[in-house]
């Protein structure tokens, strides 16, 4: 390879006292081990920008596909917040396939495991008797959604909050017209206005374990704010 001047080319002079020698044998482990290290460098690069890659073709795909035209001013409030796209696509996984496959290859690459959730965690006021199949699947969701926000917590909210305690709307409505649709496409669907307090519900679940961090987080911001006032 061309890193540290085609290392792979070079080899110490030979001859010399024991000293030398020993000199030349540490040298060349040291220039071995840095190679091993850029070759790894370069390599998760390459898999960082192939997962990007099809994170941003997903994306399209989905603004390609007219039955979610309703969704895409609210997509694309997020991104102008830079939301990343993987949380985009975990809140879009529950109706769209493509997304579904590429959450959950992001989770499988970050080692992480999808438990089969707890199917008495759901609580719905006033549906407590949705079909088994769709809670499971609401659930998944959840933990989908809980996992992804593991990945980056402080830089996904770092975006979608405005401060401490409150997280930006457009998070709130894309989640429950995801939820909208998804009922829509079964016997039983439910209006926005009744499923808003379940949408809540999750998104305060997810947030919770965080909220610390990000106390911390504004506060350090407001510092260095009051910090270049002076």
């Amino acid at each position: 390879m061309s890193e540290f001047g085609g290392l792979e080319s070079f080899t110490p002079g030979e001859g010399g006292n024991a000293a030398s020698e020993g000199v030349s044998e540490s040298a060349k482990q040291r220039f071995a081990q840095a190679q091993q290290q850029t070759k790894q460098l370069a390599k998760e690069e390459k898999k960082a920008r192939k997962r990007d890659d099809k994170v941003a073709g997903t994306i399209k795909q989905f603004l390609a596909d007219d039955r979610y035209s309703h969704l895409f001013q609210l997509i694309s409030r997020l991104a102008a917040m830079d939301c990343p796209s993987i949380f985009i696509l975990s809140l879009l996984s529950l109706i769209h396939q493509g997304s579904l496959e590429t959450v959950e290859d992001y989770i499988a690459e970050h080692k992480m495991v999808l438990e089969t959730p707890d199917m008495t965690s759901l609580v719905m006021a006033g549906k407590s008797k949705l079909a088994p199949e769709l809670q499971e699947k609401i659930l998944f969701w959840t933990a989908r959604l809980e996992l992804v926000m593991s990945t980056d917590a402080e830089k996904i909210l770092s975006r979608l909050m405005v401060d401490e305690g409150n997280i930006d709307g457009s998070v709130l409505q894309l989640a429950t017209f995801v939820l909208v649709d998804f009922f829509s496409d079964s016997d039983s669907p439910i209006p926005y206005e009744e499923l808003q307090p379940l949408t809540i519900k999750i998104l305060q679940d997810i947030l919770e374990p965080y909220m610390e961090m990000m106390e911390k987080h504004f506060a350090a911001l407001r510092a260095e704010s009051e910090s270049g006032e002076e």
